[in-house]
C-alpha cells in the first residue's frame, strides 16, 4: 500500500481520461476510527476486517496502545483488539499525538473525560487550530476538567475525573463528532446522557455502540444511553469509505464514455448525501445488491457519465454530505448553469478553510467561484487547468486530481502531503482505472 511521506509532495494530472472498470476504495475512516476505540473498551477480543490503514487511524490505534491495550496488526485491513473494558485504560507516558484528525482529538476527548488519570493530546499545526469549545463547553458541564489553548484549541489537557454527571444537550451546531464524544463520555456517567442535534448527522456511534451491546435509545433526533454499562467484544467489518468513493464518482460522472462500479460501500443514510445532491443534479447514479452487514447498510454503486447541471444544494442535504463538498464543488464546475450552497459554515473550520482554499482553485483553473460566509455559488463553466495550492488539505488535493479528467491543460496541485492521512493508496487506485497523475517528492 502507498504509505510513503515526503517533506512536500505535488501531483501532477494531465487531461482528459475516462474512467472505466471495478473498484474497491479503502474502509471508512470514521467507522474505522470508532472501531478501534469500542472495541478497546470492550470486555473480550474483536477482530476487525477492512480497517482503514492511513495515518488517521493510525494515530488512533497507537494511542490506544500507548495506554495498555493489546493490539495485533493492521495488516491488510485485519485488526485485533483485546479490548480492557471501560475502566481498564491505563495512564499513557507521553502526550498522545493524533496528527491531523480532528474525529480523533475530539472522540477521544470524550472517553479520557472519564477516566482515573490525566492525560494530554495534540496534533499537527493543522490541528492546533481546530475549534475544541465545542466539547470542552459541554464536557465540562458534565464535571470534566477539560484544559484547551486561549484560543479553544489544541492542545487539550483532561485532569482526572472519578465520575461524570449525564446531561442532557442540545447542540447548537449539527456535529457527528460532538455527538459522539458526549455519548463516550456518557458510558462513564452517573445517569443518563442524551444530546439532541438541529439537523441529522452520520450515527456510526449509536450503531456501533448498539452492536457492542450497549442499550441506546432514539426520539427523533435525540439519543441517549446510561451510564455504567458494559461493551462486549464482536467482529466488524467495515465497509469501503463513501467519502473515498466521492472523488471516483464524481470522477466517472464529468469524465466522457466512463462506467464505473464501486464495491462494498457504505450508503449509511446519514452520509448519502453526496449522492442525493448528485442525482439531483442529473447523474446516473444506481445502487446494486443493497445488504446489511454489522448494522451498517453497504451496496455497490454503478457511475456512468452524465449530464449535470447547476442547482440550489438543499440545507437539509448539508450535514449528509459536510466531507464530500470539495469534490462535489468540482461537479459544480463541470455542470451547466449555477450552484448554490449555503449553510455550510463549518466547512471553513476542516483542515483547511475549505470554502476559501476551494473557491481560490477553481478560480486559478478558471472557473467562477465566489465564496460567501457559509458556502459558495459556482459558475459552471470550461476547466482551463492551472496551479493550486490544497493548503495542506487531502480532500482538496483529491479534488482537483479529478478536475483534470475535463481540463484542456495539466493541473499541478501543491502541497499534497496529507492525501496519506485519510486515503494513502489514492495515487495508486486513480492510475488503475485510467487517470494519467503523476507524483513528486520534493525533498
Amino acid at each position: 500500500m502507498y504509505m510513503e511521506t515526503f517533506s512536500t509532495q505535488k501531483f501532477v494530472v494531465n487531461p482528459g481520461g475516462k474512467i472505466d472498470g471495478t473498484l474497491r476504495v479503502p474502509g471508512d475512516k470514521s467507522i474505522s476510527h470508532r472501531a478501534i476505540m469500542l472495541s478497546a473498551l470492550a470486555k473480550g477480543t474483536t477482530q476487525i476486517n477492512g480497517f482503514l490503514e492511513a495515518e488517521d487511524t493510525n494515530a488512533t490505534l497507537e494511542a490506544f496502545k500507548e495506554m495498555g491495550v493489546s493490539i495485533q496488526g493492521p495488516s491488510n485491513g485485519q485488526v485485533t483488539i483485546h479490548g480492557v473494558g471501560l475502566h481498564g485504560l491505563q495512564a499513557p507516558s507521553i502526550p498522545l499525538h493524533f496528527g491531523n484528525s480532528g474525529t480523533a482529538i475530539r472522540l477521544l476527548s470524550g472517553i479520557m473525560a472519564g477516566q482515573t488519570f490525566s492525560v494530554e493530546m495534540g496534533g499537527d499545526e493543522s490541528l492546533s487550530y481546530r475549534p475544541m469549545r465545542r466539547i470542552t463547553e459541554p464536557l465540562n458541564a458534565m464535571g470534566a476538567h477539560v484544559l484547551a489553548s486561549e484560543n479553544d484549541t489544541p492542545p487539550l489537557i483532561i485532569m482526572d475525573k472519578q465520575r461524570l454527571q449525564g446531561i442532557d444537550y442540545v447542540m447548537p451546531i449539527a456535529s457527528a463528532q460532538v455527538k459522539s464524544c458526549l455519548l463516550l463520555a456518557g458510558l462513564y456517567a452517573n445517569g443518563t446522557t442524551c444530546v439532541a442535534e438541529p439537523a441529522p448527522t452520520r450515527d456510526h456511534t449509536e450503531r456501533m455502540l448498539h452492536g457492542f451491546g450497549y442499550p441506546i435509545k432514539r426520539d427523533g433526533r435525540r439519543v441517549c444511553l446510561q451510564g455504567g454499562g458494559k461493551l462486549h467484544a464482536i467482529s466488524i467489518d467495515v465497509p469501503a469509505d463513501i467519502s473515498s468513493a466521492a472523488f471516483f464518482i464524481v470522477g466517472a460522472i464529468i469524465a466522457k464514455k466512463s462506467d464505473l462500479l464501486l464495491n462494498h460501500v457504505g450508503i449509511n443514510p446519514t452520509r448519502a448525501g453526496i449522492i442525493n445532491i448528485l442525482r439531483q443534479m442529473g447523474a446516473n447514479i444506481t445502487l446494486h445488491n443493497q445488504r446489511n452487514i454489522g448494522g451498517e447498510p453497504i451496496a455497490d454503486i454503478r457511475v456512468r457519465s452524465s449530464a449535470l447541471h447547476g442547482i440550489k444544494i438543499p440545507k437539509e442535504q448539508v450535514p449528509l454530505a459536510i466531507d464530500e463538498f470539495p469534490i462535489l464543488f468540482i461537479a459544480a464546475a463541470c455542470a451547466k448553469g449555477e450552484t448554490v450552497l449555503s449553510g455550510a459554515e463549518e466547512l471553513r473550520l476542516k483542515e483547511s478553510d475549505r470554502i476559501q482554499v476551494m473557491a481560490d482553485g477553481l478560480q486559478a483553473i478558471g472557473i467562477n467561484a465566489q465564496p460567501t460566509d457559509d458556502g459558495m455559488v459556482i459558475q459552471g463553466g470550461k476547466i482551463r487547468g492551472g496551479v493550486v495550492n490544497s493548503c495542506g488539505d487531502h480532500r482538496i488535493a483529491m479534488a482537483f486530481t479529478i478536475a483534470a479528467l475535463c481540463a484542456k491543460n495539466t493541473i499541478t496541485i501543491e502541497d499534497c502531503s496529507n492525501v496519506a492521512t485519510s486515503f494513502p493508496s489514492f495515487v495508486k487506485l486513480a492510475q488503475e482505472i485510467g487517470i494519467d497523475i503523476k507524483l513528486v517528492n520534493q525533498l
